[in-house]
């Protein structure tokens, strides 16, 4: 239902606040899908070790991780920019370490800011999933986190279910093939189906612009 009002984002007591392209709306508020799935589980696990370490910084590293955090500007729900804490810095920084298998950092790093996707080409087919992509190769140290959807209707232009799917190597050429990994973990595309892609440049424990596209499956 459309909600005319202040801004809100969240939930409180039975109803839950939000917003689209077409304006605020409020919703019955209803229990999170919690399905337990591997890299959900590994989440939560990279979660749980990053808090453990960060129990285990002396004042000095955390400290620098207080002034890093302040360095870091993201985006809430509603379009307004905010800075992390130390803790969110030190997860954040870590967490996209774990995730591309590099090693975990005590110290906080210097503030890095990878350089932007330029132009992303798909081909796509029920054989076929890969990616051109430029600047290529990317610079040095630099990687590509690659985001998907599950398989949509052709008609959809929105997309807010994205699934890590496969990471590059650093400074890789293009294109990225992600065939063999999207269909093990969402299925062989089906022709007549759109699939969303995100791609994000990662560089150091640090994530940059996210650039998106959708392509049909033919």
């Amino acid at each position: 239902m459309k909600y005319l009002g202040p801004p809100c984002s969240g939930s409180i007591q039975a109803l839950t606040y939000s917003r689209n392209r077409f304006g605020q709306y409020q919703r019955n508020r209803s229990t999170p899908v919690n399905p337990g799935t591997v890299p959900q589980l590994n989440q939560r696990s990279r979660m749980s070790a990053s808090a453990a370490a960060w129990r285990a910084l002396t004042d000095v590293q955390r400290a620098g991780w207080e002034s890093l955090g302040l360095m870091i500007q993201r985006t809430d729900a509603l379009g307004q920019t905010y800075s992390l804490n130390g803790f969110e810095a030190y997860c954040s920084v870590n967490i996209a370490k774990q995730v591309v298998g590099d090693a975990v950092v005590a110290a906080a790093p210097a503030l890095a800011t990878p350089a932007d996707v330029d132009t992303a080409t798909i081909t796509l087919t029920a054989a076929a999933f890969s990616i051109a992509y430029t600047p290529t190769p990317l610079a040095a140290g630099t990687r590509l986190l690659i985001f998907v959807s599950p398989q949509r209707s052709a008609g959809r232009q929105f997309e807010g279910d994205y699934r890590l799917i496969a990471f590059t190597a650093a400074a890789a050429a293009s294109p990225a093939d992600i065939f063999t990994a999207y269909s093990a973990r969402l299925g062989t595309p089906v022709v007549g189906n759109r699939i969303f892609v995100k791609l994000i440049p990662y560089f150091g424990g640090f994530v940059g612009a996210p650039f998106g596209v959708a392509q049909l499956v033919v």
